[in-house]
């Protein structure tokens, strides 16, 4: 049996490695006679490489050979890898992607193609690189009701957050470390505004609750307006920031999705997820709070899920996986304003006195945090739990006060 890559980056180049270094287990583990990479698709060439014999520039050679069965997309984004997928699926060939703007834009259509072509599309590696999470969730928790998914999904930010937390630098100077290490690209914008962990709490949200969530439902905010003050607002409070995905069942036509900083208790398991790592908390009707944790990204750790699901694939050659979910509605996601959740403010207010005042007659049981050499004008209090939107509103009464930072805090 052929396989064929498409991109030869960071990930393509990994997978092909991992398929010459261990080609003798792979193969056995794959019920196939033989597993042999035919094609490299990739516009660059690669003089010296291992493979550079393999390369090729025309897409066609790959869809009109027919001793290709599986294919492999890590070429990133939407176009032109979307038509090439479809294409591919369309052509009887099984497809294996690491690629989470695809899935997440375009999943329900290409497991659609999928099942109607008795091939697979599968794509474990398109949310926690090495981290084993979408088939733990579709075969071994499959005799749970999954009543909420939440999860540090992006080591860029973990990275930044920690820095902030653990050696007090601030978010411009985390960035640059982050950026020097090669954790972060030079434009760190879908990292650093959520929008890389809001495409992967898509697809997990949608394996987990059956429907496909579009991204521009939902409500997703970056990292780039926590400062160090909240960082140790937070920490006399007795806990730390995280940019957190997350999403819960609410009935079989609603579901709420947000990505947003988030106040964890020290008590967490997520608390305690530092660096480039990340970890996803499953909450189940039966198993309870389950984590997920790894390096969330990387060459061989993402390869390593990429070649697992090519193997899947090869045993699976003339059958469909029961693996995917249905298309959703408009109104799916509810408006974030809608959730419950406690909030944590940081505002200056030109009477302190008189602002605490305010504060407590608005926010019944608000308490107030501390922080070392605060500035006089400064405070910061949480409030109790009630709907967004209700909060939100009372705050908007205090006039007396400038909100500078509102955090939500969670309950994981």
């Amino acid at each position: 049996m052929y396989i064929a890559i498409m991109g030869y980056g960071v990930v393509g180049s990994g997978v092909a490695e991992v398929l010459a270094k261990n080609h003798e287990s792979i193969v056995k583990r794959s019920s196939q006679p033989e597993l042999e990479l035919k094609y490299i698709l990739d516009l660059r060439d690669f003089p010296g490489d291992v493979n550079e014999k393999l390369v090729i520039k025309d897409f066609n050679t790959i869809l009109n050979d027919d001793s290709v069965k599986i294919v492999v997309e890590t070429m990133g984004g939407v176009h032109p890898a979307f038509e090439f997928v479809s294409s591919c699926l369309k052509a009887g060939k099984s497809v294996v992607s690491s690629n989470k703007e695809l899935v997440a834009t375009n999943g329900y259509e290409l497991l659609k193609l999928a099942q109607e072509n008795n091939v697979n599309f599968l794509f474990e590696a398109s949310v926690g690189g090495g981290i084993p999470i979408l088939r733990p969730i579709s075969q071994c928790l499959a005799a749970n009701k999954i009543d909420e998914i939440a999860g540090i999904l992006n080591g860029t930010t973990n990275f930044i957050l920690t820095k902030m937390i653990n050696d007090k630098m601030s978010f411009a100077d985390a960035l640059k470390l982050a950026q020097e290490n090669g954790y972060a690209e030079k434009d760190p914008t879908a990292d650093i505004e959520g929008i890389d962990a809001c495409r992967k709490i898509c697809i997990l949200a949608s394996l987990c609750f059956g429907k496909h969530v579009y991204a521009k439902y939902v409500y997703t905010e970056g990292i780039t307006k926590i400062a160090l003050e909240d960082v140790e607002y937070i920490r006399s409070w007795g806990g730390v920031i995280k940019l957190i995905g997350r999403a819960k069942w609410l009935s079989d036509t609603k579901i709420s999705a947000m990505v947003t900083p988030a106040v964890i208790a020290n008590g967490s398991q997520l608390a305690g997820v530092n660096d480039v790592f990340n970890a996803i908390l499953i909450r189940g009707n039966a198993i309870g709070d389950v984590v997920f944790y790894g390096r969330g990204a990387g060459k061989l750790p993402t390869a390593s899920a990429v070649v697992a699901d090519v193997i899947d694939c090869a045993k699976h050659t003339g059958r469909k996986k029961i693996f995917g979910w249905e298309d959703s509605c408009d109104n799916y996601v509810v408006d974030y304003l809608d959730m419950d959740t406690a909030l944590y403010v940081r505002a200056e207010a030109e009477n302190k006195a008189e602002a605490k005042k305010a504060i407590q007659s608005v926010f019944e049981g608000a308490k107030f945090l501390k922080r070392d050499n605060a500035p006089e004008n400064e405070l910061a209090f949480t409030t109790g739990v009630a709907s967004e939107r209700e909060l939100r509103t009372r705050l908007d009464t205090l006039h007396c006060i400038k909100p500078l930072s509102v955090i939500r805090i969670t309950d994981y």
